[in-house]
């Protein structure tokens, strides 16, 4: 799929966002920049989406974000795709990274992925994603 030696695969798979409206999100991304629908789950402040940008990198917006400015805007972390989200969290652990979730297999509606995720040398959130199966992601 790449060629990161390191972690495997490579490259983004998604971005994630947090927003106060979830649905003026959904069509702002769908209907003005033409991303399209891939995978929903959830419901209410719990829901969620895949949009695919179109070139099969996503961005994820998730319900449930607070209204008003924020500094740093509604991103909430970066997620790079890996061959063997295990061993690449090993290689961030053995550097010195702290591991915020250790890698589990999770369901995205219909998609079965293993991730993982851990802070990055400033701080920022890095999930380690890995599609096993179902519905393509």
């Amino acid at each position: 799929m790449g060629s990161n030696g390191k972690i495997g695969g490579g490259g983004f798979h998604h971005v994630a966002i947090r927003v106060c409206d979830f649905d003026a999100t959904v069509r702002f991304y769908t209907e003005v920049l033409g991303f399209t629908d891939k995978v929903r789950w959830g419901e209410g402040d719990s829901r969620a989406i895949m949009l695919d940008t179109g070139d099969g990198n996503y961005l994820e917006v998730f319900a449930g974000g607070t209204k008003g400015e924020k500094p740093e805007g509604a991103f909430l972390h970066l997620a790079l795709r890996s061959d063997d989200v295990d061993a690449a969290t090993e290689l961030a652990r053995a550097a010195g990274m702290e591991i915020t979730v250790e890698p589990k297999d999770a369901e995205l509606g219909g998609s079965r992925v293993r991730i993982s995720f851990f802070k990055g040398p400033d701080g920022e959130i890095i999930e380690l994603f890995q599609s096993t199966g179902g519905h393509p992601l």
